[in-house]
This record gives C-alpha cells, sequence and structure tokens, in this order.
C-alpha cells in the first residue's frame, strides 16, 4: 500500500459527520410541523392573576389574546403578571 491510497482516520470521520448532519437536515426539512418549545409551567414563572405595577400581560410582547401566552402554559388574565414579563416594544 503506498501514502497515496491510505485514508486517515480524521478523513473518514469527517466525511462520516457531514455525511450525518445532511441525514439530519434532510430529516428537518422534510417535516410538516415545526418543532415547539414546551411552554413554562404558571408555578415556575411566578404567574399571578394580577398586575405588578403598570406591568401587566396586555402590554406584554408574549401575550396572545385573549387568554395565552407564547411561553407560559394554561390561561393567562390580561391582567396578570409573570417573571417572563417582556414591554411590548413602543
Amino acid at each position: 500500500m503506498t501514502d497515496e491510497s491510505k485514508v486517515s482516520r480524521r478523513h473518514v470521520l469527517t466525511v462520516a459527520a457531514g455525511v450525518a448532519g445532511a441525514v439530519t437536515g434532510a430529516a428537518v426539512i422534510g417535516t410538516t410541523t415545526p418543532a415547539r418549545a414546551a411552554k413554562a409551567p404558571q408555578k415556575a414563572v411566578k404567574y399571578q392573576d394580577t398586575p405588578k405595577g403598570d406591568q401587566s400581560c396586555e402590554n406584554c410582547a408574549l401575550f396572545e389574546a385573549p387568554s395565552s401566552c407564547k411561553t407560559v402554559d394554561g390561561v393567562i388574565s390580561p391582567q396578570g403578571w409573570c417573571m417572563v414579563y417582556a414591554k411590548k416594544p413602543a
């Protein structure tokens, strides 16, 4: 066997990793439903049904009217508040 015909272990692993990545990427592209992150339980974010000062769910960027949130699970009051509050941009 000559040096030119030898294939390094590093080269084999690099090619294998590339193939695995391509297969994974193709599998993700072929799915019909997007992956969704799990929502946080209300208790974990200290959700309350009352506002905290001028901060309330209805003026939070994560609130989805009439009664849900992009990041918190369960029924959400527009007058509620939690730790993930993010003021809506002006």
